[in-house]
């Protein structure tokens, strides 16, 4: 490790495999002081890629749900960390895609910087947050889309968890969290609260195998894409990649405030995610035809993103979107509530 931290404090970058070594070291035998000197060194120089990637497999080789008899499947789980108070954009998104008939492995957890994250609007739902391997499997299958709570999934991070607390300050762990998903995936939306990450995350994405992605930030420093102006995209398309830009107009959708999307509790945008699926008209809801006709396009699904708003408007205004989330209550009801 002293190797490794010295070459960090002088500006050089780790390998793949130097970092795969490093995080093994800080998962099974690093003191607390180890591990925040890696942490902090890593982010006084500057993550790479090959550094991201090689914690995030280090991360999902320890992962206690691994699905990997899923194919085609496809997260669009955002970073955090926008300090915008929006409402559960990806959440209601991802019922969305699934509606649309694309499998969705929603990868999440609770609320760190804003008052609602994806598992706390979803338990105040009613869905479960601790359903087995086998019963993610089996939503997955019938249902196109799951629910897999990070806790569960990663206990053998709670060495770097207590320091993180700790240390109070931006680390690497703040954007690798939509990367540790344990399904395989073929496809990745991913969003962003600083544009200056989307290029370096989609080369991650890359690394990690991923066949398509999109890496966004939103108008207004969002980690999600919004009506509010103008949003940057990095495409992964087969190894490529590709820097694009969206506006509403280009799409045909309103402009919006970030404002006119604020959420609140759990509770609150509980209401808010119902009511869209329900078909309620305005800025929620637009704003989800944009992340969901993104994601819908990610998957390739859709040739155009204007084609996969369509279809993400179909999935809607169907009632397949509303079915996939009362599926999944309705499973969470009669199964037990049990730790995976």
């Amino acid at each position: 490790m002293k190797m490794y931290l010295e070459k960090l404090i002088s500006g050089e970058d780790l390998t793949f495999e130097e970092m795969k070594e490093a995080t093994s070291y800080c998962l099974e035998e690093a003191t607390d002081v180890e591990i925040a000197a890696l942490l902090t060194a890593m982010q006084a120089k500057g993550e790479t890629a090959d550094e991201i990637a090689g914690i995030v497999d280090v991360i999902l080789s320890k992962s206690t749900l691994q699905v990997p008899t899923i194919n085609d499947a496809i997260d669009n789980c955002g970073t955090g960390g926008d300090k915008s108070f929006s409402f559960n954009i990806s959440t209601t998104s991802a019922f969305v895609i699934a509606g649309a008939g694309i499998t969705v492995a929603k990868h999440g957890n609770r609320s760190i910087t804003s008052k609602s994250g994806s598992a706390d609007v979803l338990e105040a739902l009613g869905v479960s947050l601790t359903l087995s391997k086998q019963h993610i499997e089996e939503l997955l299958q019938e249902n196109n889309i799951a629910f897999l709570f990070a806790p569960n999934v990663h206990a053998s991070l709670k060495p770097f968890m207590k320091v993180r607390r700790d240390l109070g300050i931006r680390t690497v762990f703040n954007i690798i969290g939509p990367l540790t998903n344990p399904v395989q995936l073929n496809s990745q939306l991913l969003g962003v609260y600083d544009s200056a990450y989307c290029e370096m995350l989609a080369k991650t994405l890359k690394k990690l195998g991923r066949n398509r992605a999109v890496v966004i930030n939103g108008a207004g420093r969002l980690d999600e894409a919004t009506l509010a102006g103008e949003n940057h995209l990095v495409l992964l398309d087969n190894g490529n990649i590709t820097s694009l830009a969206l506006s509403p107009e280009e799409v045909g959708l309103p402009m919006y405030s970030i404002e006119a999307i604020r959420g609140g509790d759990a509770n609150r945008n509980a209401e808010i995610l119902l009511d869209v699926l329900k078909g309620k008209k305005g800025a929620y809801y637009d704003t989800v035809l944009l992340n969901a006709g993104l994601g819908i396009f990610t998957s390739g699904k859709a040739k155009t993103i204007h084609e996969g708003i369509e279809k993400a408007r179909e999935s809607i205004e169907s009632g397949e979107a509303l079915k996939r989330l009362q599926y999944l209550i309705g499973f969470s009801k009669k199964v037990p509530r049990e730790v995976v």
